[in-house]
C-alpha cells in the first residue's frame, strides 16, 4: 500500500467513525425495557456514534391482532439502518401466535447465529474457568422451518429440510471467523449416523469447505457425544458449528456451563442486516424491580458495535464490564458471598460500568477487536457452482396412508392387489420399522404407514402416470393416502433412505 493509498484509508476511516449509524432497537417486554435503558446508557457515555431508531415489538403488538409480534412499519427501520439491537420479548401462550425471534431471522435472512460462551472466572462462578467457546448455529432451516402436520388420528409431522445452499453459508461462515478471529479450531456435530440424508449434507459440505482452510484444524462428532464432551471438557472446543436445532440447544448449554444464560450475547448475521439480542428470556416475574442483570444484552451491544466498525468503542465497552466484574460489584444473580463486594441493581451495574470506561480489568484478559476490514465474514458467501443432476431418474413412491383396520399382514394382503405393471408393494413401514413382508408381532404400530411401491425390475423407471394410476387404485380399494413421496435417483445415487431389505 502506498503512503498516499494509505492516507486516504486512514482519512476515508476517520471520516466514517465521525458519522453516527442508524440503529433500530427495540425495549421489548418484561425486564427488556429497563436492561435497555441502562445499555443505552453505557453507550452514550462511551462515545458510540449511533443515531437510534425505536420500534415497537412483542405484548404490545400482539395485543393488537398481529399475530407475529411486529408491524409492518417496523420492517421499513429495520431495512433501511440494517443494525437490530432487541431487548428479550414474551410470546403469548397458546396457538396462533409466530415467535418474533424467527420470524425476523428468516425474513431478513439471518443465516448465522454467533454465540461467544465465556467463563469470567472466579468472580463469575463456573465448573469450567479456561472455557471459550464460539457457537455457529445455522439460523433458518432444519426443523425450524416450522412445516409440520397432523396427519392421522395418532400422528403429526415435523418436516426436516436441510439444504446445500444453507450448509454451505453456514459452514464458510464459521471457518471465515475463526480465521478472523484467530481461532484454531472448528468442530462440526450432526447426527449423520441417523439421518443420512441432511445430517449426512451437512457433514458432506463440512468436510468439503474444510479442506479449503488447511490452517485451522477440523473434526466431526456425532451430537449426542459431542454435547456430553461440551458438557464435560468444553476447554477442547473452539469454534462449533451446528445445524438450527442442535445449536439453539448446545448454545444454551455452552452458555449455561460457562457461568449464566443471563450473561450470554448473540448475534444474528446475515448478507445485509444482522440483529442482536441477549439469549434469556424476558422475565416478567421480577420487572420493574431494577434487579435485573443487563450484561447480556450489552455483550450483544458489544457485539454490534464491531459490526458496525466501532471497535474502539466496543473495546472500552466490553473492558469497563470485565473491570466491573473484577471490582466485585455485581447484580443479585451473579452475588457470591466472598467474591462479590457490592450487591447492585441494574441502574447501579450501569452506573458503575460507566464509572469504568476507559479502564482494562487487572486479572482478566483484556479484550480488542480488530477493524471491520479484517473483521468482515458478514460479506455475501461464496457458494460453489450447483449443478443439477445430470440424470434424474423416479424409480418408486412411498405413500402413506391413515389406517387402523387390522394387522400388517391384512394391510399387505389388500395393498397388494391395488399394484400395477409398473409399480409392486416392496414393503411397509410403521414409524420408520418395517411391519411387511416378515414383520415381527411384537412390533407396536400407531394408524400411519409407510407403502413403499416400486417397479418389480429392480432399477426400472416408472413414470408420474404410473404413479396417479397406483394412487387412483389405492383410493378406489377405499384407503386414505395421506400423501406420496417419489422416490428418485440423482446420478444413480438413491435420493431416499433405504428401508430394511434393500
Amino acid at each position: 500500500m502506498t503512503t498516499d493509498t494509505l492516507a486516504t484509508t486512514l482519512e476515508h476511516r476517520k471520516a466514517e467513525s465521525s458519522i453516527a449509524v442508524p440503529v433500530t432497537y427495540a425495549q421489548g417486554d418484561g425486564i427488556g425495557p429497563e436492561i435497555m435503558e441502562g445499555v443505552l446508557s453505557i453507550l452514550q457515555a462511551s462515545g458510540a456514534k449511533l443515531a437510534l431508531e425505536e420500534i415497537k415489538i412483542g405484548q404490545s403488538v400482539y395485543d393488537k391482532g398481529i399475530t407475529a409480534g411486529i408491524e409492518e412499519s417496523a420492517w421499513e427501520s429495520l431495512r433501511r439502518t440494517r443494525v437490530f439491537l432487541k431487548s428479550p420479548i414474551t410470546t403469548p401462550q397458546g396457538g396462533g401466535f409466530k415467535s418474533l425471534n424467527v420470524t425476523v431471522r428468516k425474513t431478513l435472512g439471518l443465516y448465522a447465529n454467533v454465540r461467544p460462551c465465556v467463563a469470567y472466572a472466579p468472580f463469575v462462578h463456573t465448573r469450567h474457568p479456561k472455557m471459550n467457546v464460539v457457537i455457529v448455529r445455522e439460523n433458518e432451516e432444519d426443523l425450524y422451518a416450522g412445516i409440520e402436520h397432523r396427519q392421522t388420528d395418532e400422528v403429526m409431522q415435523c418436516l426436516k429440510l436441510i439444504t446445500r445452499p444453507g450448509c454451505e453459508r453456514i459452514v464458510r461462515y464459521a471457518f471465515e471467523y475463526a480465521q478472523n478471529n484467530h481461532r484454531s479450531k472448528v468442530t462440526c456435530m450432526t447426527k449423520d449416523n441417523i439421518m443420512k440424508l441432511t445430517d449426512g449434507l451437512f457433514h458432506k459440505v463440512f468436510d468439503e469447505i474444510a479442506a479449503e482452510y488447511s490452517d485451522i484444524e477440523n473434526d466431526h462428532l456425532i451430537v449426542d457425544i459431542g454435547a456430553a464432551r461440551l458438557a464435560d471438557t468444553p476447554e477442547h472446543f473452539d469454534v462449533i458449528v451446528l445445524p438450527n436445532l442442535y445449536g439453539d440447544i448446545l448454545s444454551d448449554i455452552a452458555a449455561q456451563i460457562a457461568g449464566s444464560v443471563g450473561l450470554a450475547p448473540s448475534a444474528n448475521i446475515g448478507d445485509h442486516e444482522a440483529m442482536f439480542e441477549a439469549i434469556h428470556g424476558s422475565a416478567p416475574s421480577i420487572a420493574g424491580h431494577n434487579i435485573a442483570n443487563p450484561s447480556g444484552l450489552l455483550l450483544s451491544a458489544v457485539m454490534m458495535l464491531v459490526h458496525i466498525n466501532q471497535t474502539d468503542v466496543a473495546a472500552t465497552v466490553h473492558n469497563a464490564w470485565l473491570r466491573t466484574l473484577e471490582d466485585g460489584l455485581h447484580t443479585a444473580d451473579m452475588f457470591t458471598e466472598g467474591m462479590s463486594t457490592h450487591r447492585v441493581g441494574t441502574r447501579g451495574f450501569a452506573r458503575a460500568v460507566i464509572e469504568r470506561l476507559g479502564e482494562l480489568p487487572k486479572s482478566l484478559k483484556p479484550v480488542r477487536y480488530r477493524s471491520y476490514s479484517s473483521q468482515n465474514t458478514s460479506s455475501q458467501p461464496r457458494l460453489w457452482e450447483r449443478k443439477p443432476a445430470l440424470k434424474k431418474e423416479l424409480v418408486g413412491v412411498d405413500v402413506f396412508l391413515h389406517w387402523r383396520e387390522g394387522l400388517p399382514e391384512s394391510l399387505g394382503t389388500q395393498l397388494k392387489q391395488c399394484g400395477n405393471n409398473s409399480l409392486g408393494l416392496l414393503m411397509i413401514t410403521n414409524r420408520g420399522v418395517k411391519v411387511w413382508p416378515e414383520g415381527f408381532p411384537e412390533t407396536f404400530c400407531t394408524d400411519h404407514w409407510r407403502c413403499r411401491f416400486m417397479h418389480p425390475a429392480k432399477g426400472t423407471n416408472i413414470s408420474h402416470r404410473d404413479i396417479i394410476d397406483l394412487l387412483t387404485r389405492i383410493e378406489a380399494s377405499g384407503f386414505d393416502f395421506i400423501k406420496a413421496e417419489n422416490l428418485c435417483n440423482f446420478d444413480g445415487v438413491p435420493g431416499y433412505a433405504l428401508g430394511q431389505g434393500q
